[in-house]
């Protein structure tokens, strides 16, 4: 036995499995317990609400939704919502961010003070306190409908939202959709061609201008040949709103704004570190090459930052798909919104914050795994 204890092995193996018994115990002592105090309340465990009606209403969202229709179908709708505010804001943020950071980096004072200013202030300030100051700005400092803002005709701006015209299209079967379909999958391998061949070409331009072309002639086809029509329903002020067209709600417009700024401040910090890093002889063997300054940027330090940029990235777009949640702030209903709403009718807060917990966590794993996907693509392959 004693032996066994002075094994240093044995003693690893000894205390992890105590480890291990201990949190199986404490886990097995927290589900009973808890198991005990909602039947003492009369709680009903399992997920057999999710088929029952919400009987709550959604204000927006991509899924046709009635408050008759299934827990699970609102779900779905604030699951849509909060991955489409998700991929605006990284994308928007990105490019936004991008520019700050070479602001940052600026050889004028007033464009480089500017920029710092923008990173600190943002950067420095409570999300939440952001998101409530568009929302008040949105809804608080824009006129009535009646009299609302026209910057470009048929743009209405007022307390109700941003209206627009949007294009109509009827019939056709779904053909102008596979048209559209079509034209993305040839962009697409357009971009994928040239990636592949690492190196911008004169034939890219041309290719793209004919696969542009060649589309255009296709819709044209499909138009002349189907029963499609297509019209533009412009927003029209009838009584005390606005009717017709697309809208951008306040709760949508503060949300975006907010996190796009909020985000834009750490991604510009994290590309100005990023072309730091980049040795500075870089720089100097453009010069020597005769190369201007916005060509060296763009086809001799960018590439190597990316390499840099890339790992902080992911946390940045993590941490955008989880800020989402305080889309509840500004009455926005995303996926969270949605969930808190289902767990205060139902009461079945245990399945609610699993079901929470799980989403987010499948979103985030899917992101990082991208990211890492990417991160491998862009490292240095050295023997």
């Amino acid at each position: 036995m004693s032996r066994l204890w002075f094994d240093a092995r044995f003693r690893s193996y000894l205390w992890q499995s105590l480890i291990l018994l201990a949190f199986l115990a404490t886990v097995a002592w927290l589900t009973a317990n808890t198991l005990d105090n909602l039947v003492r309340r009369g709680i009903q465990t399992g997920f057999g609400f999710l088929s029952r009606p919400a009987r709550f209403p959604i204000a927006e969202g991509f899924l046709a939704y009635d408050p008759t229709n299934p827990y699970l179908k609102a779900f779905a709708v604030g699951l849509l919502n909060t991955l489409y505010i998700s991929m605006i804001v990284i994308v928007v943020a990105t490019a936004f961010g991008f520019c700050i950071g070479l602001g940052r980096r600026s050889l004028n004072p007033l464009v480089r003070g500017l920029a710092s200013c923008f990173v600190e202030t943002m950067r420095n300030t409570p999300l939440v306190v952001q998101l409530l100051f568009w929302y008040a700005l949105l809804t608080i400092g824009l006129p009535a409908p009646r009299a609302a803002l026209e910057p470009m005709p048929g743009l209405f701006l007022s307390l109700r939202g941003l209206f627009f015209p949007w294009p109509i299209v009827e019939g056709g079967n779904g053909l102008f959709g596979s048209v559209l379909l079509l034209g993305s999958a040839m962009a697409l391998g357009a971009l994928a061609w040239q990636s592949r061949l690492g190196r911008p070409t004169r034939r890219i331009p041309a290719l793209c201008a004919g696969l542009l072309g060649l589309v255009v002639l296709l819709f044209g086809l499909t138009v002349w040949a189907s029963d499609i029509r297509l019209s533009l329903d412009r927003p029209v002020l009838r009584g005390f709103n606005f009717t017709g067209g697309a809208t951008l709600t306040p709760e949508f417009m503060a949300l975006v704004v907010g996190l796009v700024l909020y985000t834009a401040a750490f991604v510009a910090e994290i590309v100005r570190g990023g072309i730091d890093a980049v040795p500075k002889g870089q720089w100097e063997s453009g010069r020597a090459l005769g190369l201007r300054e916005a060509r060296i940027l763009w086809l001799v330090v960018v590439p190597q930052a990316l390499r840099i940029i890339v790992p902080p990235m992911t946390s940045q777009f993590l941490n955008v798909v989880k800020n989402t949640t305080l889309a509840l702030a500004v009455g926005y209903p995303d996926f969270a919104s949605v969930m808190a709403t289902t767990i205060n009718q139902t009461g079945q807060a245990i399945e609610g914050v699993l079901i929470l917990m799980s989403v987010y966590l499948a979103i985030s794993l899917s992101v990082s795994a991208f990211m890492n996907w990417y991160n491998r693509r862009m490292m240095l392959v050295t023997r």
